[in-house]
């Protein structure tokens, strides 16, 4: 019996490493923040990559509430009072501000201003400019099954995170 060479794409058995090892490419090219300096560079040149963490924060958190700096900390896995340096600075810059909670006075929420709103919008511009660029070859059929299958990956991914992360510490 004569055992035939495969190409590396065409070996079945090496898929879930091929996925492993494209992964780190894809975390070295992402570790480089390119969408993020763009959009940087486009609305708010004197902002840092970090703010644009806790603007991230900021959106994600809302969808459940108001937004404290407790729980962007907590989001970020940062200090609080690093957090709270941070808001402040995005406060000065008028891309966050204070405000009483509606919930309870006492207590002060963050919200987005016009100007983080914009920067958000130009964030997501760019990433799906950069992600249109990325497939503008591709079958619509390949874009639609990958975008599926990404998806369910990254769902996959995210569950598994996030049921082992809860016992790592920070």
């Amino acid at each position: 019996m004569t055992k035939t060479r495969t190409t590396e794409l065409d070996d079945p058995s090496d898929s879930v490493p091929r996925i492993g090892r494209t992964m780190t490419r894809m975390r070295m090219m992402t570790g480089r923040r390119l969408i993020g300096r763009l959009a940087i560079q486009s609305v708010a040149p004197d902002l840092e990559l970090s703010h644009l963490d806790v603007l991230d924060a900021v959106r994600r958190a809302q969808e459940n509430g108001e937004v404290t700096v407790g729980a962007i900390a907590e989001m970020l896995r940062i200090d609080p009072s690093r957090a709270s340096r941070v808001v402040s600075d995005m406060v000065g810059r008028n891309v966050l501000r204070r405000e009483a909670s509606q919930a309870d006075a006492r207590r002060i929420v963050v919200v987005m201003t016009p100007l983080g709103k914009d920067l958000l919008a130009e964030i997501r511009a760019q990433k799906l400019a950069f992600v249109s660029e990325v497939v503008r070859d591709w079958p619509q059929e390949e874009i639609d099954t990958f975008s599926r299958l990404f998806e369910k990956f990254i769902g996959g991914y995210e569950t598994i995170f996030l049921s082992r992360d809860k016992d790592t510490p920070g």
